[in-house]
C-alpha cells in the first residue's frame, strides 16, 4: 500500500532544502510581493483519503491555470463550435508570442495560450448574461466553494501592465476573431486569472477532470468525451514551450500558472496540486515541477 502522506513529506523536505527556488513573476506588480519561500502540496484522491504539506491552506492567484475553467465552461456550452474559432495544437512557443497567431489569421494554436484565452473570453461574454459574476458562480460551483473569489487588485495590476494581452486582443479584433469590445473582453480575462484558490480549492476544482466530468456533488458538468478532449489539450499544451519536457518527466495532464501553482491529475486516481512561486525559466514554477515529477517516479502513476 502506497504511503501518500510519507511521499508528499519526502518531496516536500527534499525540495524545501534547495537553495535555488526559481523567480517570482515581477511583470505582474502584485505576484512580485509574493514570498517565493513559500510552498504548498494537495492531494485529492478520487477514491481514497486526501493528503497534503506545507503552505497548502494559503490562497493564491491561478491565473493561466484558470485558462482550463474558462475552457470547460465555454466547451460546456459551444460543443464543438468552440473549434471553429481556435486549434488544438501545442503551439512550442512562450504563452505571449503573437507570431503564430499573425502567421496563421488570427487563429490561436490552443485555448492555453493567451490568445486562445482571450478568443475563450470573447465567447463567454458573449453567451453569459453578467460574465464575471456568472463564470465565478460556474467555478464556485463544481468546487462547492462559495468563498472563492477573484482578487481585484490583482486584476487592476494586470490591466495596467498587460500590454501584450492589450496587443495580441487587438491582432485578433483585426482578424474578426473577437467579437466584443477589446477593453470588456481584456476586463474578463484579467478578472478570470486574478482568481485566488488554495491548492485544495485548486484540486477541487479539478476534480471533474479526473472523475468523467463529475464534481465533487457529482453534479455532471462535462461529457466524458468533452473531458478526454480537455485531458488531452492539458497534456500536450498545458505548460506551453515545456509541455514536452512535462510530459516525459512527469507524464500527467496538467496546467501551470505564473502565480506559482500547478495541477496534474490521473483520471480516475487523483488531482494533485502544488503552489511555489519561484518560476523557471519557461515561466512554470520551479519546485511545483520538480514536486510532480517527484511524485510520478515515487509512485510509478502516470497515463502512460
Amino acid at each position: 500500500m502506497v504511503d501518500y502522506q510519507e511521499i508528499l513529506n519526502s518531496i516536500y523536505a527534499k525540495l524545501q532544502k534547495r537553495v535555488d527556488k526559481g523567480k517570482v513573476a515581477s511583470y505582474i506588480p502584485e505576484l512580485a510581493n509574493v514570498p517565493k519561500e513559500k510552498f504548498g502540496i494537495y492531494l485529492n484522491r478520487i477514491k481514497g483519503e486526501n493528503y497534503c504539506v506545507g503552505d497548502w491552506e494559503e490562497p493564491f492567484s491561478i491565473q493561466s491555470i484558470s485558462k482550463v475553467l474558462s475552457f470547460a465552461l465555454a466547451f460546456s456550452k459551444l460543443k464543438n463550435q468552440v473549434f471553429r474559432r481556435l486549434d488544438v495544437e501545442p503551439s512550442g512557443n512562450p504563452f505571449n508570442h503573437l507570431s503564430l497567431l499573425e502567421m496563421e489569421n488570427g487563429i490561436p494554436r490552443n485555448p492555453f495560450i493567451n490568445s486562445g484565452a482571450i478568443v475563450i473570453a470573447d465567447m463567454l461574454l458573449s453567451m453569459l448574461d453578467d460574465p464575471k459574476n456568472d463564470f465565478l458562480a460556474f467555478v464556485q460551483g463544481i468546487t462547492n466553494d462559495p468563498t472563492i473569489q477573484f482578487n481585484k487588485t490583482v486584476a487592476a495590476s494586470e490591466a495596467e501592465t498587460g500590454y501584450g494581452n492589450y496587443a495580441a486582443a487587438n491582432l485578433l479584433k483585426s482578424f474578426g476573431n473577437l467579437e466584443n469590445d477589446v477593453d470588456r473582453v481584456l476586463d474578463f480575462y484579467f478578472h478570470q486569472c486574478s482568481i485566488e484558490m488554495n491548492c485544495k480549492q485548486l484540486s477541487n476544482a479539478f476534480y471533474l477532470f479526473a472523475n468523467r466530468g463529475k464534481c465533487m456533488q457529482h453534479t455532471t458538468h462535462l461529457s466524458i468525451n468533452q473531458v478526454k478532449r480537455i485531458n488531452a489539450i492539458m497534456l500536450t499544451c498545458g505548460f506551453y514551450d515545456e509541455a514536452g519536457e512535462f510530459a516525459f518527466e512527469v507524464g500527467l495532464p496538467g496546467k501551470s500558472g505564473v502565480g506559482g501553482g500547478i495541477v496534474a491529475l490521473l483520471p480516475n486516481e487523483f488531482v494533485l496540486s502544488c503552489w511555489s512561486p519561484g518560476l523557471n525559466e519557461k515561466g512554470n514554477s520551479y519546485l511545483g515541477m520538480l514536486a510532480l515529477e517527484e511524485f510520478t517516479t515515487q509512485t510509478n502513476l502516470s497515463i502512460f
